[in-house]
């Protein structure tokens, strides 16, 4: 007797009534990037329609996600200025306090998840306090802590630290405590690789470090056993979701993680993998539309809850004309 798997692939009807994994627009945050130094919205070259807004820009713009159901946005500010301290990182008037504020009045059902870090504000770009060519890991602690409360206290819902400091998390969850701040929650950029995808990223938040790299800090990404215990840690310490960064090329890490832990797991389809995708599309290599929902799916299949996404418009968009 021959197995005739065949038959539930024959008609469209049955491939989607047998289908295993559903992406919805639930599942996708969108990331924004807001700057204080531009008067408009400026285009990103290694980023093709993604942009960095202006405040008065911002409006329109998170009035657009919302109507497309995203329940969710990642937000990354650039100040006027940078410091050695970042200072303008964790100031009541930063451009991601002001945002924040904005965003809440203006579309107030809409989850505002905070970038922690300090690499945007910094003026040598790493993330944290530099002494004596070193990354501080503890000073750093102080000034994340500092970060999250002053976005709690613009009206973040959720605060993702991405600096990959040890014991961040922890720092973090006991300054908004402390603050009276319990309800916000946070999303630990758990298992968050030093990548060669992050190259559009750091154009588009004005992030590269003036010296060195970021591997001190970052994980090394041939390693998967540490992986999981950076997230366990992220869950002991208390982080209410666990990423891992980038996606694609980790996604054996993100279905092992899925199968360890019960704690929501959020995905980053970061930069790189998105403008690779925007090349090959506009040079006629591949159907843009086809790959993207190839794409998340696969991260979502792999066991993403949360799948952060710059296609994140693109795919609410197609999957509400395809219920239509």
């Amino acid at each position: 007797m021959i197995h005739r798997m065949r038959r539930l692939r024959r008609l469209d009807s049955t491939r989607r009534l047998v289908r295993e994994t559903r992406l919805s627009w639930s599942n996708l945050v969108y990331p924004i990037f807001v700057d204080a130094r531009v008067s408009t919205k400026e285009a990103i070259p290694s980023m093709p329609g993604i942009y960095r807004y202006a405040l008065t820009e911002l409006e329109k713009e998170v009035e657009e996600i919302s109507s497309l159901r995203i329940p969710a946005i990642l937000l990354f500010g650039l100040p006027e200025k940078k410091d050695l301290m970042a200072t303008e990182a964790y100031a009541s008037d930063g451009i991601v306090q002001r945002a924040t504020r904005l965003i809440k009045k203006t579309v107030p059902q809409l989850t505002v998840i905070s970038d922690v870090c300090l690499c945007q504000y910094t003026d040598h770009g790493h993330c944290g306090v530099v002494r004596e060519g070193t990354i501080d890991n503890d000073e750093t602690l102080k000034l994340l802590s500092k970060i999250a409360v002053s976005h709690a206290r613009a009206g973040a819902d959720i605060v993702g630290p991405s600096a990959m400091m040890d014991g961040q998390v922890k720092a973090i969850r006991n300054g908004l405590d402390a603050a009276g701040l319990s309800d916000t929650a946070i999303m630990g950029y758990s298992a968050k690789f030093a990548s060669s995808f992050y190259g559009p990223f750091r154009e588009a938040a004005d992030s590269t470090p003036l010296w060195g790299d970021r591997r001190t800090y970052q994980m090394d990404s041939p390693n998967k056993n540490e992986a999981l215990r950076e997230i366990a840690l992220d869950i002991e310490e208390g982080a209410d979701i666990v990423m891992v960064k980038p996606a694609l090329s980790y996604l054996d890490i993100l279905s092992q993680a899925r199968h360890k832990f019960d704690t929501p797991i959020a995905a980053y389809n970061v930069s790189g993998e998105y403008a690779m995708i925007k090349a090959a599309a506009e040079k006629g290599w591949l159907n843009e539309q086809a790959v993207v929902m190839e794409v998340l799916t696969s991260i979502k299949r792999a066991g993403a809850d949360v799948i952060i996404s710059y296609f994140a418009k693109t795919v609410a968009r197609q999957l509400q004309e395809a219920t239509e």
